[in-house]
């Protein structure tokens, strides 16, 4: 009787999944140590604006580049290597006293988180059969959404416990303890002294050597990434699902408090409901993909219908324009943000139609895409909003879920792997 295929991967799996909420902690403890941060070095609203901002110009800016490295370096490395990066310059922010040092390292953070996700999609895509990958990215992408509806409160609690330096060395810590651990722990599927043959069988062989470190980078690759009709259609819609979510991660708190008259701490509780509805979107969109798959529906179906959803239900964020009723309010954004997370496993996309040599360098465009959203929307809600009316930003959000549902019906197309073309 043959042996059962092993488990490893989803060991692998779990380690992804941890690594996204360390991202994410790093990411967010800016925004809890604001007001403490802010009394203390006697910033101005601009300077905190300048300190916000400064991770998504870098990260957004990197993505390219990014995605070059983790098509040529091990993933064990490099993601050893960027976690002990950023969580350094975590660490050093709860040292210093100069504003310029701050933007400094919160710019830092940007640069070496920039690989983070196009590293994770290439870890999943050589871990998991194609027939599990929806789901496996669906867990590791729910990181997120759980970092940003429970660790708020922890890192509160940290906070309030070691003053605002102390939060960010704590966190700075977990992430040098998380890179060891990481390094100690990871490895591809082919070096894997536990994994069995029954289980390695299961991967797609053509996957295995992705981004091996061996091949040497040339120009005319950057061109592919940009040359096909489907990816841009990934790109578009990638922009597009990030739009909702910069939303909820910048302005649906200021939205609750300064147009809906919400208490600022039942505020805190209310905007936690959204997030938990984008977790169980993310979660059941991978699980209903997979299991899809497995019934051989057509990857058309799989694939794309989850996405097309979740992009549909973001549309109604516009509805919360048309009620003054707090619980409908809550309801309304917790549908819309529910579709966002139902959409996110777009990134199975990038799996699946990219050229197999260029992964990590397309998840890095596509990732781009969705980090230029950061950038975008917050500076266009706050002129929308201006004078305390968020009515035409909720329709401008609306409208932008709407083109990235376009983007996948007519530029994305027949979901499959596109052949990269040779240089002449």
């Amino acid at each position: 009787m043959p042996n059962q295929p092993t488990k490893k991967r989803c060991q692998i799996l779990l380690l992804v999944f941890v690594s996204v909420v360390i991202n994410y902690l790093d990411r967010s403890n800016i925004s809890v140590a604001a007001s403490a941060l802010t009394e203390e070095l006697q910033l101005s609203t601009v300077e905190m604006g300048l300190i916000f901002s400064a991770f998504g110009w870098t990260y957004a800016s990197l993505q390219i580049p990014g995605g070059i490295l983790v098509d040529r370096i091990g993933s064990r490395l490099l993601y050893s290597i960027i976690l002990t990066l950023w969580s350094i310059a975590t660490l050093l922010q709860g040292l210093i006293n100069s504003l310029i040092i701050l933007i400094g390292l919160r710019a830092s953070i940007g640069i070496f988180e920039a690989p983070s996700f196009p590293l994770n999609n290439k870890i999943v895509t050589r871990w998991f059969p194609e027939k599990e990958r929806a789901t496996a990215i669906a867990v590791y992408t729910s990181g997120q959404y759980i970092g940003l509806a429970f660790l708020t409160p922890t890192l509160v609690f940290i906070q309030d416990q070691l003053g605002w330096r102390g939060l960010f060395v704590v966190s700075g810590l977990i992430g040098l303890l998380w890179a060891l651990i990481w390094y100690y722990f990871y490895r591809d599927p082919e070096d894997h002294s536990t994994i069995n043959k029954e289980e390695l069988a299961l991967l797609d062989k053509n996957e295995l050597s992705l981004g091996d470190g061996k091949k040497q980078f040339q120009w005319f690759e950057l061109k592919q990434a940009f040359v096909y009709k489907k990816l841009w259609g990934l790109y578009i819609g990638q922009f597009c699902l990030g739009s909702t979510f910069i939303f909820f991660l910048t302005w649906f708190p200021t939205y609750l408090i300064d147009y809906k008259g919400i208490d600022f701490l039942k505020s805190g509780v209310l905007a936690s409901i959204p997030f938990l509805a984008a977790f169980v979107g993310v979660i059941s969109s991978g699980l209903i993909s997979d299991y899809l798959m497995k019934k051989n529906v057509s990857k058309e179906v799989a694939r794309k219908a989850p996405v097309l959803t979740g992009l549909l239900l973001s549309t109604t964020i516009v509805a919360a324009n048309y009620t003054s009723n707090t619980a409908l309010t809550i309801a309304t954004m917790a549908v819309a943000f529910f579709g966002t997370g139902f959409a996110s496993i777009a990134w199975v996309f990038v799996s699946t139609i990219a050229p197999k040599e260029l992964i990590g360098l397309v998840g890095g465009v596509f990732n781009l895409m969705g980090g230029l959203s950061a950038v975008v929307i917050p500076l266009a809600i706050g002129y929308l909003a201006e004078g305390g009316n968020f009515e035409p930003a909720l329709l401008f959000i609306s409208l932008i879920a709407l083109t990235g549902f376009l983007s996948y019906v007519f530029l994305v197309g027949k979901v499959e792997r596109i052949e990269l073309e040779q240089q002449e």
